[in-house]
């Protein structure tokens, strides 16, 4: 199983730049940084890791099985990912909603950061969802194991994603203010979310044969 360099050229920008758009998961270790110190922030990001991991193998695991099932299926989920990408830009831009504030958190140590990191990540549906609607788009069952290629795409993503929350967590205080006081930053992480989103989509939309 190879994966042609060109495909991890855009996905791995792509996924580091999604990143690093500010949502529930990062608003968490944010909040358990401020309140807790670095090493509570740091283990509540390990914590998302953990839990994106298993919405990561379940989902690919769900994923293979429908493509062995149904090989048109990758195709049809492609489209409906498509789609995904589309309407989620158009709700960064409409989203009036500037307000980055870091997520309520209870003092905890390192290991109840972590639990609770979790917790966090796999009690949010939206994070699934996103995974099936992101990861299938690079997905191509011609080069082997779809669940192979998946489990790949989702580890370059958790661990871009892991590097970036755990800077958030040990520099919560500093970066806390930035999100909070400045609407022109808010702002401008929506703006830049829905880019991405719509300049993806519309890329694997035209460039899908």
């Amino acid at each position: 199983m190879l994966i042609p360099l060109e495909t991890l050229a855009i996905f791995i920008p792509t996924a580091l730049a999604l990143n690093m758009t500010p949502g529930n998961d990062m608003l968490f270790c944010l909040g358990q940084g401020i309140k807790s110190g670095p090493m509570a922030g740091n283990a509540a990001s390990f914590g998302i890791a953990t839990g994106a991991l298993i919405h990561t193998m379940l989902a690919g695991l769900g994923l293979a099985a429908l493509v062995a099932a149904h090989p048109v299926a990758l195709d049809v989920l492609r489209w409906a990912g498509i789609a995904y990408l589309v309407w989620l830009a158009i709700g960064a831009f409409r989203s009036t909603d500037q307000r980055l504030k870091p997520a309520q958190t209870k003092r905890s140590g390192a290991f109840t950061a972590w639990r609770d990191g979790i917790v966090v990540n796999l009690l949010n549906p939206k994070i699934i969802v996103f995974v099936l609607a992101f990861i299938p788009q690079f997905v191509d069952a011609s080069r082997g194991s779809v669940l192979g290629q998946f489990l790949i795409f989702g580890l370059i993503l958790n661990i871009g994603g892991t590097i970036i929350n755990c800077l958030v967590g040990s520099f919560a205080g500093k970066i806390g203010q930035v999100l909070s006081r400045s609407e022109k930053i808010a702002r401008a992480f929506q703006i830049a979310t829905g880019c991405i989103f719509l300049g993806l989509a519309a890329k694997l939309a035209f460039d899908r044969k």
